[in-house]
């Protein structure tokens, strides 16, 4: 007998019917999202891009030459994760790593060519997949799901602008 992995996503539906019908609303979803970034990223796969490249591409294709620090803060990485990642994606010749004369403290990252060409390529998988996850509901539901998770992140904004120990504003909403 296989064992599903843990990622399954008839596993972790069965989980949420079955165990945990009323479990909190972040661990529905956080598996939600675990989902979707499952089938985007074997669909990623077949372009050998990581679903780790793809959230910085993402960023670079709505802003590109950021600084890294930036880019860190868009994707809302650490920066060592994202001088690993970006110096991954220079490697299979995604980005260009540059410095300019009147600042050499700064690193920013811009796009190739082949970089920029994989939009084309990419974003029809990502929005394919949000079809597949969004198939058979109705639309006004789909319209009030985003509305009440857009709420939910303006609360928890809010609510981390507010707390004593408030940490760094998040990185906005894509």
């Amino acid at each position: 007998m296989t064992k599903s992995p843990p990622d399954d996503p008839l596993v972790i539906l069965r989980h949420w019917q079955e165990a945990v019908p009323h479990d909190r609303l972040a661990h529905l979803v956080r598996d939600a999202s675990r989902a979707l970034a499952r089938a985007l990223s074997e669909r990623l796969a077949a372009h050998d891009v990581s679903f780790g490249h793809w959230t910085f591409l993402r960023a670079l294709w709505e802003q590109d030459g950021v600084t890294q620090k930036d880019l860190s803060r868009q994707v809302g990485v650490m920066e060592p994760t994202t001088f690993a990642a970006v110096k991954a994606m220079e490697a299979k010749g995604y980005v260009v790593r540059r410095q300019r004369a009147a600042n050499r403290k700064n690193v920013y990252v811009h796009l190739t060519r082949q970089g920029r060409a994989l939009e084309r390529k990419l974003v029809p998988l990502a929005e394919a997949v949000n079809h597949i996850g969004v198939a058979g509901i109705d639309p006004r539901d789909v319209a009030m799901t985003r509305t009440v998770l857009l709420a939910l992140l303006a609360n928890l904004a809010r609510d981390a602008a507010t707390s004593p120990a408030a940490p760094a504003p998040p990185p906005v909403p894509r």
